[in-house]
């Protein structure tokens, strides 16, 4: 009878256990990814990794970029595309934009979306410095974005006129008339109203048309690992600027103090991360080669006379400062302008100087002034004939017994003298005046 009820109770929680796992299973899973900022190899990666690594009813990339980098975008419009899971491109919160490179990656998705007071377009190429691309070169950019802006459009039944003209003519519009012109498929106050609002709707992936299921999903949220957060978010320009000023700061004090260690371990540390850094943006080396002519000539300026070469040091620094990442070929024509904050700049600059005509000079003066210990210090002192000198003889000065050597001999034994110099190990003495009356 026992072994009857355990077995029955066996059954049964096996029954139990099979219906939670079934309905886990039908339970549709909605996976959340959060690109946010400049469009950049460490954003492919972690989208790429996300898209890969778990599996999903469906995607959604809630998305807030100025742009980025071209191939960057291309290859995350790749994965959208070829992705047998419906993907939704999410643009908020409010006050966010898909530009630029943005409106590419929205155009691309199974599911264009936005939230009210937002903006996508203004997808003209440009240079990093936010001038259009001159010549034929230009024109060539142009058109390629062009055709690849609509071809997107076209994939979906979107407006592929707008997409069009949002590289050609640099449109841009807010989120109601995106949706009123055709632009996105919905508009959706916050992520649990897309995701409701996205039940039942079907969409195009590359096995075919898919229906979403989306009642009752549950939301996961999959952000940046630490250290992608990390990397993407040195991918700014006065960032980048800082590190590479910084590094090559410590580099020089290192080299001008030979065994401190820790500028030389700060130094190398900030120019491997700008050079990382630099990687995913429009990097001019003419302006690195000035910010080190600036900082050579700052570094001279400590030994020779005058503010020559510390003048020369500032133009250098802020003309180098300007142009960093103002390259002379175009750059991707899907990133923002970019540049460094001017404030900043004139900050670094004054900093700078200041360090080196302050901080690091009276360090080298210092170590250029006499030591105050020795022989040398007697120089001045009043002293006491030991031994008649004739010229030689004994002087008590400074406590201590010297041999001295007169400059006015002979002087008797009892008679004061003051050290006028040295030489080698002898004192160099004269007679001392009589105090006035």
């Amino acid at each position: 009878m026992k072994r009857a009820i355990v077995a029955v109770l066996l059954v049964l929680m096996a029954a139990s256990a099979l219906g939670n796992a079934a309905a886990q299973a039908s339970q549709p899973t909605v996976r959340v990814l959060y690109v946010k900022g400049i469009i950049d190899p460490v954003t492919t990666r972690y989208v790429q990794r996300a898209l890969e690594q778990t599996q999903a009813s469906l995607y959604v990339i809630v998305l807030d970029t100025p742009g980025g980098s071209l191939q960057s975008m291309r290859d995350i419009v790749q994965v959208i595309l070829g992705s047998r899971v419906p993907i939704a491109v999410y643009v908020s919160p409010p006050g966010a934009r898909a530009g630029s490179a943005g409106t590419f990656i929205t155009l691309a998705a199974h599911v264009a979306a936005m939230a009210p007071s937002t903006s996508i377009g203004a997808a003209h190429p440009v240079e990093s410095t936010g001038e259009d691309i001159p010549g034929v070169l230009g024109d060539k950019v142009t058109q390629d974005a062009a055709a690849l802006a609509r071809s997107l459009a076209e994939r979906y039944g979107r407006n592929a006129q707008w997409a069009e003209d949002s590289v050609v003519k640099s449109l841009a519009i807010t989120s109601q008339e995106a949706l009123r012109l055709n632009v996105v498929d919905l508009l959706a106050d916050d992520l649990p109203g897309l995701v409701a609002a996205l039940d039942g709707r079907t969409v195009k992936t590359v096995d075919g048309e898919v229906t979403l299921s989306t009642r009752g999903a549950t939301i996961v949220d999959m952000r940046m690992t630490p250290f992608e957060s990390f990397l993407h978010t040195l991918v700014n320009p006065d960032i980048a600027y800082v590190l590479w000023i910084v590094g090559m700061l410590a580099i020089i004090i290192e080299l001008y103090h030979p065994g401190a260690v820790l500028p030389g371990i700060t130094g190398a540390i900030c120019l491997i991360l700008a050079f990382v850094v630099s990687e995913s943006l429009p990097l001019n080396w003419g302006g690195i080669a000035l910010i080190v002519l600036a900082l050579i000539f700052f570094a001279l300026d400590i030994k020779v006379s005058g503010f020559a070469l510390s003048v020369g040091g500032v133009i250098a620094l802020v003309l180098g400062s300007l142009i960093l990442f103002s390259p002379l070929t175009p750059p991707s024509p899907t990133l923002p302008r970019l540049n460094v904050n001017r404030w900043l700049i004139a900050g670094v600059t004054a900093g700078t100087a200041a360090l080196f005509l302050f901080a690091l000079s009276a360090g080298f003066r210092a170590q250029r002034l006499r030591v105050p210990v020795g022989i040398q210090t007697l120089v001045g002192v009043e002293g006491i004939v030991q031994v008649d000198m004739d010229p030689s003889g004994i002087v008590l000065a400074g406590s201590e017994s010297w041999s001295a050597v007169a400059e006015d001999p002979p002087i008797r034994a009892g008679e004061r003298v003051v050290v006028t110099g040295v030489d080698g190990v002898k004192l160099v003495v004269r007679r001392a005046r009589p105090p006035e009356a």
